[in-house]
C-alpha cells in the first residue's frame, strides 16, 4: 500500500469545500474529515435519523471527486452480500460444458482453477472498495443494524484494509478509502470497533445553522419564511413525541410551503402541513395542539 497525499490541506478548507457542495458543516465536523484523512482512520457518525450523517459520505465523495461505494446495512447482512460470493449459477454451467467435453483431456484441477478465477466472482461493496483503484469514499450505512459477527468482519477488514479470499489468495488495498459508518444507536457497537475509529456526534443543529441550511437546499425559500419554519420545527422538537422531525423533513416542510405559495406561515397553515413534517397521527395531534396554544 503506498503513501497518499493527504486531500485537505486544512479544516477551514475542509468546511469551505463541504459548503461548496451544499452541506453547511461545523467545526467539529469539518475537524474530524480532515483528521480521517490525516489518520487514514474511519469515521464513526452516530446521531439521531435524518440529521445528515449519511449525507456527510456523499458530500465528503462529491466534494474530493471520489467514487462513492456504499453498503445499506441490515439484519441479516453476511459475508456474501458485504464482501464477495462466487457465482455459482456461472460456475456449474462451466463444469457441465467441462463434462461435455471430457473426452478432450480436461483435468478437474484444471476446472477447479478456472471456476475460482476473477470471471466467476461477484464482488461486494467492500471489496469493491479494497480493489478499486480510484479514490473511494465508502459508506457502511446503519452499522448498529447489523449482528456482532458481521461486525467483526468488519473490524477486521477496516483494520487491515485486506481480504483473504482461500482460493486467490488476500487482495491488499492500493490506497486506502475515506470510510464513514452511521449509526442511529438501536444497540451498542463494540468497543473494538469504537476504538478502531475517530467519533462524531452529528445532533441536531442550532436554529441559526438550520437557518441556513433551509436557504441554502431551499430554492425560493424566502429568508422570513426559513426563520418560522426553523423555530416552528425547533418547538416541536421539545414535545414527547414518537419520532422527532428530522433535518431532511424541515427541508421537506419547507419545499412544501414554497410549492404551496406561503411566504409567511400561521398557525392553521402549519396544523394542515404537519403531515409532511410528522409521521405518526399521535405526533401530529400533539403538534397541532402545541401550534393552537402557541
Amino acid at each position: 500500500m503506498t503513501a497518499q497525499q493527504p486531500r485537505f490541506g486544512s479544516v477551514p478548507e475542509v468546511r469551505q469545500a463541504l459548503k461548496d457542495v451544499a452541506y453547511l458543516a461545523d467545526e467539529g465536523i469539518s475537524g474530524v474529515v480532515y483528521l480521517a484523512d490525516r489518520l487514514d482512520k474511519p469515521v464513526l457518525v452516530e446521531g439521531p435519523a435524518g440529521t445528515g450523517k449519511t449525507q456527510l459520505a456523499k458530500s465528503v465523495a462529491e466534494m474530493t471527486g471520489s467514487r462513492l461505494i456504499r453498503l445499506q446495512c441490515y439484519e441479516g447482512l453476511d459475508e456474501s452480500k458485504a464482501l464477495y460470493e462466487w457465482n455459482y449459477k456461472k460456475q456449474l454451467l462451466r463444469i457441465q460444458a467441462q463434462r461435455v467435453a471430457e473426452d478432450t483431456g480436461g483435468k478437474w484441477d484444471e476446472i477447479e482453477e478456472d471456476i475460482f478465477s476473477e470471471d466467476f466472482l461477484l464482488t461486494r461493496p467492500l471489496l469493491e472498495a479494497i480493489r478499486a483503484d480510484e479514490p473511494v469514499v465508502l459508506l457502511i450505512d446503519e452499522v448498529d443494524r447489523v449482528e456482532v459477527e458481521t461486525e467483526a468482519l468488519l473490524l477486521e477488514i477496516l483494520s487491515d484494509y485486506q481480504v483473504s479470499i482461500p482460493e486467490m489468495g488476500t487482495v491488499s488495498a492500493t490506497q486506502i478509502p475515506l470510510v464513514f459508518l452511521t449509526s442511529n444507536n438501536t444497540r451498542e457497537l463494540s468497543e473494538a470497533l469504537k476504538r478502531r475509529c475517530l467519533y462524531l456526534h452529528i445532533d441536531y443543529p442550532s436554529l441559526e445553522r438550520e437557518k441556513e441550511i433551509v436557504l441554502t437546499r431551499v430554492p425560493d425559500v424566502g429568508d422570513h419564511l426559513a426563520d418560522q419554519v426553523v423555530r416552528i420545527v425547533r418547538s416541536i422538537r421539545q414535545l414527547d413525541l414518537k419520532k422527532h422531525p428530522s433535518v431532511s423533513e424541515t427541508l421537506d416542510w419547507a419545499r412544501t410551503l414554497v410549492l404551496l405559495g406561503i411566504q409567511n406561515i400561521d398557525a392553521d397553515q402549519a396544523r394542515d402541513t404537519l403531515h409532511v413534517l410528522l409521521k405518526y397521527q399521535s405526533d401530529i395531534t400533539k403538534a397541532a395542539k402545541e401550534l393552537a396554544t402557541a
